[in-house]
């Protein structure tokens, strides 16, 4: 059911473990699906230019959320330029983050993490091109996992519903207002990767899905 990865060849470190377990298939029934719920936070969008600040994760098994296997790190990237004006939207400082691990090996941790499962995020592509930013960099390979967007779930029952969303509609606090979900304060990489594994979980409560392939984009 869970075949291997098979372009791993100069992946190292963590890395090449995440690339040795077998992954989800589109095929896996969601009740069987484990899911790994990540958010990054950064300087900027541009992963060739700015840093990640931190990384937050939350485990999903099937229908429940794993919190003992939550995870949180601060990067703290020797060297590099201040936060400067990124702090107002974040919160971090750069004496905070001077208390922060290493790149790697927060790399490693959230590896470590995922191994074994999907990645979840809301707008993921920001979470997938920054870890592929540093696995390329510190492991040798770029990263190849399968993903779940919460943007993108919404964003296609919002069209077949015929209520095509516009600004702020897609955004993660908005959509949980929608799903009567609590409110909790954005930016923060393990608060947001908990709400948005309970949104995750509100959008399946809702559909008509059962595997995988179902939650993914088209």
């Amino acid at each position: 059911m869970f075949p291997r990865f098979r372009r791993h060849g100069s992946a190292t470190g963590a890395l090449r473990g995440f690339y040795e377990v077998p992954r989800p298939e589109g095929k896996t029934p969601l009740e069987e699906l484990r899911l790994l719920a990540v958010d990054i936070e950064t300087t900027g969008l541009d992963p060739a230019r700015d840093r990640v600040l931190s990384i937050g994760w939350v485990p999903i098994d099937g229908g429940e959320i794993d919190l003992s296997g939550a995870g949180y790190e601060l990067v703290n990237t020797a060297g590099a330029e201040s936060v400067g004006e990124s702090a107002t939207i974040h919160g971090l400082t750069d004496e905070e983050l001077a208390e922060g691990t290493s790149p790697e090996a927060a790399l490693d941790s959230v590896l470590r993490a995922l191994t074994g499962r999907a990645m979840l995020a809301h707008y993921a592509s920001i979470e997938k091109e920054f870890l592929g930013a540093l696995c390329r960099k510190h492991c040798g390979s770029g990263l190849s996992v399968p993903v779940v967007d919460t943007f993108e779930i919404e964003r296609r029952h919002m069209e077949r519903m015929g209520t095509f969303p516009r600004g702020e509609d897609l955004r993660l606090p908005r959509v949980r207002e929608r799903y009567a979900l609590p409110e909790y304060r954005s930016h923060n990489a393990l608060t947001d990767a908990l709400a948005c594994a309970e949104l995750y979980l509100a959008q399946w409560a809702r559909s008509r899905v059962r595997t995988l392939k179902d939650m993914q984009p088209l």
